[in-house]
Parts: structure tokens; sequence; C-alpha cells
């Protein structure tokens, strides 16, 4: 079901997703990928990849210190800030995309931008918000590598978590526009 425009104020920019929210399924589907780690772990495995903690909540870019591994966290403190966190990806995704979603595209950009952040996500959105939701769809799936850093050198590999993830954020905009109902004829 596509959403009324909204702007703001007749100076503001058009806010078509305004008042849109992530589902509830998407919003769980998500949780269940982002495992709850109830500790400071490296994303990417040992001595690679990311600090990260609870559910995908990243600490600070690159690995974690021992002090940090060594580093508790509770269920309480990992539900909050996931749904802050949720929040704010619903925000960035309403405020930077100028084109009517569906409700699962919507749900795929939220998660997209929950994983890659504002500035991971900024292609795509170009994309979309050009009417390019193929070149969005391809642009997706390839988002499948990270940089680690191994004896001192930096790399790019694939995580394979990231295969699944992608292509399931891809989906919604690899399906073409379904005509209007004509129903009512």
């Amino acid at each position: 079901m596509l959403k009324k425009q909204a702007r703001p104020n007749a100076e503001g920019p058009v806010m078509p997703n305004a008042s849109m929210s992530m589902s509830a399924m998407a919003r769980a589907g998500m949780r269940a990928t982002e495992k709850a780690i109830y500790k400071y772990y490296n994303d990417m495995g040992k001595n690679k990849g990311n600090c990260t903690w609870g559910a995908g909540i990243l600490a600070h870019k690159g690995v974690c210190s021992p002090d940090e591994l060594g580093q508790l966290v509770n269920a309480q403190s990992v539900d909050i800030v996931f749904g802050q966190k949720v929040a704010a990806a619903e925000g960035i995704v309403r405020r930077r995309i100028s084109v009517t979603l569906n409700q699962a595209q919507f749900d795929a950009l939220c998660s997209l931008t929950y994983n890659a952040g504002a500035g991971g996500v900024s292609g795509t959105f170009r994309l979309i918000n050009n009417d390019d939701f193929t070149g969005a769809a391809a642009n997706i799936a390839k988002m499948i590598k990270v940089t680690v850093v191994e004896n001192g050198k930096r790399k790019h590999v694939v995580a394979p978590g990231l295969i699944k993830r992608r292509a399931e954020e891809s989906a919604p905009f690899r399906v073409p526009a379904l005509p209007q109902s004509s129903a009512n004829q």
C-alpha cells in the first residue's frame, strides 16, 4: 500500500515515508539475525573485524582491546540500544528517501541502514531516489565485504553472514511493481 506524500512545510523536503515504521515481523527477524551476545566481541572472529556487542551493535571500528573482550553486557542494555538503533535507522530512511516505498522496501532499508550505517547506504539511497530499484537491488547484493586488519594490513573479505542478509534486503527491490487492482471496475 502506497503512503500519501507528506511535506513538513512548504520549503521542506518531500518525505513520502514519514509515517512508516519497521514492521513487527521485520524487526523480529532482524533481531533473530542479530543474535544477542552479552559481551563485547570481534564481529569477524578472533582479532578480526570490529568491536561489537549485543545485537550487532558497533562499539567502535577495529578489534576490541583485551579489556573490552572481558566486558559483559546485560539483556536490558541490549534491548534498549537495539531499539534506539532501529529507531535511528527508521529516521534515516524516512529523511533520506524521497520516493514512496512499500512496507517490505522500508523494512529492508531499515535493516540495511542498521547494519551498514548511514554512510554505507548512501549509494543505495541515491539509486532508489532516482527510481533505479534494479540498480539498488544489485548494489545491496554486492555489499557483502567487510574490512579486516590482518598482520597490520587492511583487506576486504566476504562476510559469510552478509550473503543471505543482503539477498533478503535486496529482494523487495527486485520485484516488479504490481498493477493497480481492477476489482472496482
